[in-house]
């Protein structure tokens, strides 16, 4: 048996030293993030007591407190034998700090308390909300004002000034003693903890270089030379070499050649001035109109050396053509926040997806209590929300991200008397929102996204097969329609039996009200392309299952783009996938359908995907199709592709240099990451490829690869460019490390970082992948 050493006990005074040395550091930290002296902060930093709410039994007190890297908060736990880490998380782990009761669990739980005392902390990942009550509204103030500045302040440091912060705090976690000065173990420690393993010799080399003073230990200005050493590019400083002058000064007029001739940058003579006075920090340089080092990687580092095209990240695509003529951000079975059989239903669920940039959420509607209609999975186990609940939530939270109409997709499954509480609740809770007319009288085409800017469309069925929603409603009071059951494809024994059970009709009785806000979006079954003596209204929109619309994609390729050019299509997952997994949509994107709804809540390469494509345009949730796809005379069929009007084929030369800051995949202090990176290209059949790296042994600080790869790329419009970094083992499964997917033609040219994101999709602080990019037209 192993004995545990007590440490020895400290003083008062050794007490009060660590003490003065925290808030020393504390206020280090706040003076990096702009945050001096400010009240916030240091009312964070002090901590306090608040009351953590689960349910409507479980409220408790538990003392929080903003710890002295000012990156992570500490919480008390009663929990016997919790691990430290788990009392501890991090600001860049917090999606949104809201006031008052913004979530579900403050609506059901809190409703006693007053709004000004409660606020609640939203994570970026699947982690339950945080639900809090301070004591005052003082507190809750100080707490929320606090949490926002941290978190925008720690949002607009440079990569620079995030590296800088980063390594400092983990410096001061391998001080063990907290003397300020470091030891040659603690030195080892420290390359542990930031993902590197430095075998003895080459540790103590460093040390002894860095060991002016000959002490066995490392301060101050020491401490300070083994952070340069450690964060040194070199392969930066080659490029900066071959432009600067022995001085170490690139010229605006050196600038403005590599920015032209390497950086493929049209406006080269502009930008170079702009670059300088924003990123040089040596007054000196930028007096003289030059850079140093620093201010080249800071550059290289920052949105205008980012390898996808800074002018992308804003509206730049026509937004005046029909709404058929555009890919639209889409989510399927909304509610639900894991598998589809037993997970639970939340409103919370379509926030998320909204900010997320979708633009078309589903809404699963059967009968409930007291007359109120409700939403979840039909004939599942899944838990249920209350339709006005969603209905509110779309409201609050539709046009954060991007002011383009959301459409919500009905699968109505209620008595006539739930339909029209469901009518009038959209009614009264969206008011101007909700489009109940056709825009300008538009009524022979789609209106655009630009005119239908802040509007939400409602997709379901209409009474009569007969009446022209455009035109005008007629007075049937209800009929029946067709009934679309999407549920009842499950491939699940329970669900077939209570199907079964429930002896499915293929009718559905549909009330006039909820007949009348549909308008643009007319649920129909597929009978077939359009006959063009005899074309069916452009309002008029069917959904497929994966496998029928890839078996349209695959045998009737021309004819599904002809159709969608024209008409909406939506696409949703096949009943097998009941743990909610995604398929490809780049197939069915391929031949022009517009709402290809894949589950939010899942994480993949699909997910990466789907987020890579609708991260253009400005993160909008729309795309426009390529003019191939819109074209009413094309011929462009993904599958057999011949020779036509699809833009010139490409030659992608791609260099992997090195990469920055890894995270780490396992959190044990002697896990090191095997780094390897796999390029994919996601497009037409003949476009998609696969190629990797050789894998980096022990290092995720600053692996270097300098690999070259080369891609033939046929149809450039409908290429994604995925780069994925794993970490390699030998005997099972790679771990995801980090990942970033792109459309091909947002690439932007010569030397670029990559800003990795994580299996979420949410950015690392300061994990990065440097390449060298350069596109030629094939011959």
């Amino acid at each position: 048996m192993q004995c545990i050493r007590r440490q020895p006990k400290r003083t008062v005074s050794q007490e009060n030293i660590l003490l003065e040395q925290s808030r020393r550091v504390a206020a280090l930290n706040g003076i990096r993030l702009g945050l001096k002296d400010d009240k916030d902060l240091k009312f964070l930093l002090k901590g306090s007591q608040l009351l953590k709410v689960k349910s409507s039994s479980w409220r408790k007190e538990r003392f929080y407190k903003l710890q002295e890297d000012c990156k992570t908060i500490w919480q008390e736990s009663k929990k016997v034998l919790r691990s430290p880490e788990s009392q501890i998380f991090s600001i860049e782990d917090i999606r949104d700090v809201r006031s008052g009761h913004k979530t579900e669990g403050m609506e059901k739980y809190a409703k006693d308390v007053p709004e000004y005392r409660c606020f609640s902390i939203v994570f970026k990942d699947q982690r339950k909300n945080l639900d809090l009550i301070a004591s005052s509204e003082d507190d809750a103030n100080h707490w929320i004002a606090g949490l926002g500045k941290i978190i925008a302040h720690s949002n607009s440091m440079n990569q620079k000034q995030k590296l800088q912060h980063w390594i400092h705090t983990c410096l001061r976690k391998a001080d063990k003693n907290k003397d300020n000065k470091m030891s040659l173990k603690e030195l080892k420690d420290f390359l542990k903890e930031v993902n590197i393993e430095v075998d003895d010799y080459h540790a103590k080399k460093i040390f002894q270089h860095c060991d002016k003073s000959k002490t066995e230990a490392l301060e101050d200005d020491e401490i300070e030379e083994f952070y340069k050493i450690l964060t040194e590019r070199k392969e930066i400083d080659s490029i900066f070499q071959m432009y600067s002058d022995p001085e170490g000064f690139m010229s605006c007029q050196n600038l403005v050649r590599f920015l032209y001739e390497i950086q493929q940058e049209e406006d080269a003579v502009v930008a170079a001035p702009a670059l300088i006075q924003r990123y040089e920090p040596n007054e000196r340089a930028k007096r003289g109109n030059a850079m140093t080092k620093d201010g080249f990687l800071m550059y290289l580092l920052s949105d205008e050396g980012n390898i996808f095209n800074p002018s992308h990240r804003k509206v730049y695509q026509d937004m005046t053509q029909p709404l058929s003529h555009y890919l639209v951000s889409s989510s399927h079975n909304t509610y639900l926040m894991e598998d589809q059989i037993t997970g639970p239903s939340s409103t919370e669920a379509y926030i998320r997806a909204l900010t997320k940039g979708c633009r078309c959420v589903e809404l699963d509607c059967w009968d409930g209590p007291n007359s109120e209609p409700v939403i979840y999975h039909g004939y599942t186990l899944t838990s249920k929300i209350l339709f006005s609940d969603v209905i509110k939530a779309i409201k609050n939270y539709a046009f954060k991200t991007s002011p383009y109409p959301v459409i919500i997709s009905l699968e109505n499954h209620c008595s006539v008397d739930q339909q029209k509480v469901m009518a009038q609740h959209m009614t009264t809770i969206l008011q101007d929102m909700l489009l109940v007319a056709p825009v300008d009288g538009n009524k022979s085409q789609f209106p655009s996204p630009e005119q239908l800017k802040g509007k939400i469309l409602v997709k379901g069925k209409k009474l009569s097969r007969h009446e022209d929603p455009i035109n005008g409603n007629n007075n049937l009071e209800a009929e029946d329609v067709s009934d679309e059951d999407e549920a009842a494809e499950i491939e699940d024994e329970s669900v077939k039996t209570k199907v079964e059970q429930k002896g499915k009709s293929d009718t559905l009785k549909l009330a006039k009200e909820l007949s009348d806000i549909v308008v643009y979006c007319k649920s129909v079954h597929f009978e077939g392309f359009d006959d063009p003596n005899h074309p069916r209204a452009f309002y008029e929109m069917s959904s497929f299952s994966e496998s029928k619309a890839l078996k349209l994609a695959q045998e009737s390729g021309t004819s599904f783009i002809h159709h969608n050019i024209r008409h909406l299509s939506r696409i949703y997952p096949a009943g097998w996938r009941t743990d909610s997994s995604n398929y490809s949509p780049v197939d069915l994107w391929n031949v022009g359908c517009q709402i290809v709804a894949l589950n939010f809540q899942t994480a993949g390469t699909e997910m990466d995907v789907y987020q890579g494509r609708f991260q253009d345009n400005g993160f909008s949730g729309y795309v426009l199709k390529p003019e191939f796809l819109r074209d009413e005379q094309t011929k462009f069929n993904p599958k057999s592709i011949t020779e036509g009007t699809w833009g010139t084929k490409k030659k992608l030369l791609l260099k992997i240099i090195s990469g920055q800051q890894l995270p780490k995949v396992n959190k044990s202090k002697n896990s090191i990451v095997d780094p390897k990176v796999t390029i994919e290209i996601h497009g037409v059949q003949q476009d998609n490829n696969k190629k990797q790296t050789k894998v980096i042994e022990n290092n995720g600080f600053n692996p270097n690869w300098n690999e070259e790869f080369t891609f033939d790329i046929e149809i450039p419009a409908l290429a994604l460019v995925r780069f994925v970094v794993e970490d390699f083992d030998l005997s099972t499964k790679n771990d995801f490390i980090g990942q970033y997917t792109l459309p091909f033609t947002s690439l932007k040219q010569g030397y670029r970082h990559i800003h990795l994101l994580t299996k979420n999709g949410d950015p690392y602080s300061s994990s990065t992948l440097f390449v060298y990019i350069n596109i030629q037209d094939c011959d």
